[in-house]
């Protein structure tokens, strides 16, 4: 994507951030009495029942946030940036959705668009209502349709949701994402990346920069390393390290040799054998994983490995299912079907610290598979649905006294309760530390009563008694118990993931100095690589790396030779996962970061 393109992605972004935040800030001040400076304790009598319901989804969104450490100001402040992101979010989704036709027209026009016209056949009254209710209606109607699969954005029981652009700021919303400049960027698959990237301004990071050399919370840390990896850079590490991994298993024998054309091979090269795996037994993690980049390209080659392994006689069976492809799938027609699904079901991880990050990288994600039925002709009504991608968002598990003890409560062993209590005190610093959390240490305790791991996926009577609470006629109507639920939901799949091993670890980590409130915990867990962020990264990327798996990544280029780095070179590099390709790309790679970078792939020794 040119710089012109993105200039116009980043205008009109900047101008729905702005018109939204000052349009919401002041619907909560005018209608419901929330302001950044005081907040009324009880609803106005001028609010009606309806009024008053969205006013109690507001203040449990507030109360959410100030239990986790957040002062009222910085939570109005925060809500205020939540609801302005998942809306322009929505609606730069569903002109991508348009697009691909996956939707009617039903934006790119506003009131006048196809999908409109022939919902209000099935009520003419529609057109009517004021305040362009009726169009309203018909958009939420299809929030509602898509939430079925891309839950995470789309879902309206979302606290971010309540609020509503007024007429005016929503007909300007409309006129900047429709403006025609940006008529070529809906069919890209990277456009809501660089949204994301442009919601939160350059002028904003040297801001926070300039007021604390540190990261004082997860947001200023997740903010200030928030730079788009670019393309080129993507494709250099996933062919190094996927793509690779599939050429040496394949013995070469396979068309990424030619697709992956920044692949590294020298001519007349050997290589130890390595054993062919079922492509539902590879697994890829991006440990801070933004708008999902790495895991979109690595969906492109496995698309191709899929394909190959599934007419390959000698592919082994998966561990999965016990069987080959050719022995699940009828005929190539059946497993392209499936294809997309067992991507993302089997193949891609991520995890990021940044809520907003989740939402797109699902997204994206969810879009990609779409974009794969196209390729491979599934119909709509064909289509498996896609109901979850393995994107953990890290965050703490906050609940005040009374929503923790009525959860506890239902929990009728006392070890068990116990071991929730100690694994919510270990997710106190999930925001700030994400993968960095060894967590998966809780896989070792046990409680008497119970033969196995209290953690595991299967069986587990704390994953049953989380599921039983959610589903709970109370907790579906609470907004508070549905926010502690969502967040242990959370908290469990960090558990899952870090409890895993992974052929392939990509990232663009952060790099700096940890956030101030995580700086005692990170280095006494990271003694070799605390002097900076990035370098704990790829030692915890090692760890998670399964024998000979590959690691990929781009970092500041000061680990190759500042004497600090000495022991991040020789002990983690050198004795654990030599270099196997290495790029000394310098400055002006990570668009405004000021930082010399490499990309490199390391390979864990057997």
């Amino acid at each position: 994507m040119d710089k012109q393109t993105r200039g116009a992605i980043e205008s009109a972004t900047r101008r729905a951030r702005r018109l939204l935040e000052e349009d919401f800030a002041f619907q909560l001040d005018g209608k419901f009495d929330i302001r950044r400076d005081a907040v009324a304790d009880a609803p106005g009598a001028h609010l009606n029942p309806r009024q008053v319901f969205q006013r109690e989804r507001i203040m449990a969104a507030l109360g959410h946030k100030q239990a986790a450490g957040m002062s009222v100001a910085d939570a109005v402040t925060d809500y205020v940036r939540d609801a302005a992101f998942t809306t322009l979010n929505r609606f730069v989704a569903l002109k991508m959705l348009e697009r691909r036709g996956l939707v009617q027209t039903c934006v790119s026009k506003g009131e006048e668009s196809q999908g409109f016209e022939e919902f209000c056949l099935l009520a003419p009254g529609l057109p009517l209502l004021p305040e362009s209710a009726g169009y309203r209606l018909y958009i939420e109607s299809l929030f509602d349709e898509l939430s079925t699969e891309v839950k995470v954005l789309f879902d309206r029981r979302d606290p971010a949701s309540v609020l509503w652009p007024r007429r005016a700021a929503f007909e300007e919303l409309l006129g900047s994402i429709n403006d025609p400049s940006l008529d070529g960027v809906w069919g890209e698959d990277e456009t809501i990346g660089w949204v994301y990237q442009y919601f939160n301004s350059a002028d904003e990071r040297r801001q926070m920069r300039d007021e604390s050399q540190a990261p004082r919370n997860s947001r200023e840390l997740a903010i200030r390393n928030q730079f788009f990896t670019p393309r080129y850079v993507v494709q250099f590490l996933t062919d190094n390290t996927l793509g690779r991994i599939w050429y040496e298993m394949r013995g070469t024998k396979t068309t990424l040799a030619e697709k992956c054309e920044y692949m590294v091979r020298r001519p007349g090269e050997t290589f130890a054998p390595r054993t062919k795996k079922d492509p539902r037994d590879l697994r890829i993690l991006d440990p801070a994983c933004g708008s999902g980049h790495f895991l979109l390209y690595a969906f492109d080659l496995l698309v191709t490995i899929y394909e190959e392994a599934y007419v390959d006689p000698a592919s082994p069976a998966s561990d999965d299912t016990g069987c080959r492809l050719a022995e699940d799938y009828a005929d190539l027609a059946e497993l392209r079907a499936a294809l997309p699904g067992l991507v993302l079901r089997h193949n891609l991880h991520g995890v990021d610290i940044d809520p907003r990050c989740a939402q797109i990288a699902q997204l994206a994600l969810w879009l990609r598979a779409q974009r794969a039925y196209d390729d491979f002709e599934v119909g709509r009504s064909a289509r498996l649905p896609i109901r979850r991608t393995n994107v953990i968002l890290a965050e703490p598990l906050v609940a005040d006294g009374g929503i923790a003890k009525d959860f506890l409560d239902r929990l009728e062993n006392k070890e068990l309760a116990a071991a929730f209590i100690e694994f919510k005190d270990e997710l106190a610093l999930a925001g700030d530390l994400g993968v960095l959390l060894r967590i998966e240490k809780r896989r070792a305790v046990l409680a008497p009563g119970y033969e196995s791991d209290l953690f595991t996926a299967e069986g587990d009577p704390l994953r049953k008694a989380l599921d039983s609470y959610s589903k709970d006629e109370v907790t579906r109507a609470n907004t508070r118990r549905r926010l502690f639920a969502d967040d242990a939901t959370q908290g469990l799949g960090l558990l899952d993931l870090t409890s895993k091993k992974y052929d392939v670890v990509l990232m663009n980590p952060p790099f700096g100095a940890p956030s101030v409130h995580a700086k005692k915990i990170f280095e006494q867990a990271y003694l070799r690589t605390k002097i900076d962020i990035y370098a704990a990264f790829v030692e915890r990327g090692i760890e998670l790396l399964s024998s000979r798996g590959r690691l990929g990544a781009i970092t500041s280029r000061t680990g190759f030779f500042l004497s600090r780095f000495q022991a991040w070179r020789e002990e983690i590099l050198l004795k654990t996962a030599p270099p196997a390709v290495v790029a000394d790309l310098g400055p002006g790679v990570l668009d405004s970061a000021m930082v010399e970078t490499a990309a490199y792939c390391l390979e864990l020794a057997s």
